[in-house]
């Protein structure tokens, strides 16, 4: 059998959490975090420890340091594939970023857990053993999320339980990627991706990106304030397929003339957006000339935007490069009406 080298980048979350005496934190090391669990026969793993925080505590700039890692440690041409240990609850965005930048066919697989490393039962070394087999057995898959004995595309992946084991899913999906078990890899479909983007230089500017939601008896006060602190992209999160009022679509109509990139998502938890409704519904934010999301959710519409205003062109050529990474076409939403 031959060896398969696989370089462990550490960032913290609650795999690597323990207890603070008021509550958990991360501070272990990946050493620490590996030393945890078996890792599969013919595995090597090298450890590098990027950042220890949690992942509520992820940024933007964190994001792109982990993006630009990846590059160099996949420069080495001994590297078989990549584990990325992430903290749950942003893990969505920073996979989804860099599966919208990942060109290489070798894998990157991020993990994390539920529970605390040294938990009795602790779901964490479990994960770490099924990621660490991944990342040495498969090709051409982009950016997977390995949890709980699923294998998911980064792209659509989202968190869905706050608590259990079985922390992530992709609602609008009819499978994952693949499950494990019984010592194999068990891949089932391949997933859909847009064509790679170039990493941003280091000196690029971080433009500032927005999530607002709609609810009942919203107007769009927060919505003209992020405008205000100088945001050049929000997502606008409305209801069902994609609906908000007359006075949201006037003021993505003015956010977008003003040359703002302006998405729409939804918070129900699955489903395309569709324009279906007017009277403030999609068919008039699309008008206003907003972008709907398809079946991405908030969190992963955003990382999107930020992704295409961190490219290079005009407004027209994001808007275009948006409706790409978003995997939406024009037309092709009302269609599916």
């Amino acid at each position: 059998m031959d060896t398969k080298n696989i370089t462990l980048i550490s960032t913290g979350g609650t795999i690597a959490s323990r207890w603070q005496g008021t509550g958990y934190a991360a501070d272990a090391g990946g050493d620490t975090v590996l030393a945890s669990a078996a890792v599969p026969d013919g595995v090597e793993v090298r450890v590098l420890d990027l950042f220890n925080v949690n992942s509520s505590r992820m940024t933007t700039e964190r994001q792109l340091t982990l993006l630009r890692t990846v590059r160099e440690v996949l420069a080495d041409p001994s590297v078989d594939g990549i584990v990325v240990t992430h903290g749950t609850d942003t893990l969505e965005e920073s996979a989804f970023l860099l599966d919208l930048h990942h060109d290489d066919p070798r894998p990157v697989v991020f993990t994390g857990a539920q529970k605390p490393l040294g938990a009795t039962d602790g779901d964490g070394p479990g994960n770490m053993y099924d990621a660490l087999q991944v990342a040495a057995s498969v090709r051409d898959l982009g950016v997977l999320v390995v949890f709980d004995g699923k294998v998911h595309a980064a792209r659509g992946t989202v968190k869905t339980q706050t608590l259990a084991a079985d922390a992530f899913s992709d609602p609008s999906a009819d499978v994952p990627v693949g499950r494990l078990g019984f010592g194999r890899v068990d891949i089932r479909r391949t997933p859909q991706r847009p064509a790679p983007l170039a990493v941003p230089p280091v000196d690029t500017a971080i433009p500032r990106v927005d999530i607002v939601m709609h609810h009942s008896d919203a107007d769009p006060a927060l919505f003209e304030a992020a405008i205000a602190a100088g945001a050049r992209g929000i997502v606008l999160v409305a209801t069902g397929a994609g609906n908000a009022t007359p006075e949201f679509v006037e003021a993505v109509g003015s956010a977008v003339r003003a040359g703002v990139l302006v998405a729409v998502s939804t918070r129900v938890p699955a489903g395309p957006l569709a324009e279906i409704y007017t009277g403030g519904g999609a068919v008039d934010l699309v008008a206003a000339g907003a972008v709907l999301s398809g079946v991405l959710r908030a969190g992963q519409t955003r990382v999107a935007v930020l992704s295409a205003l961190l490219s290079e062109g005009a407004a027209d050529v994001r808007g275009k490069l948006v409706r790409e990474l978003l995997g939406v076409s024009e037309g092709a939403v009302a269609q599916a009406a």
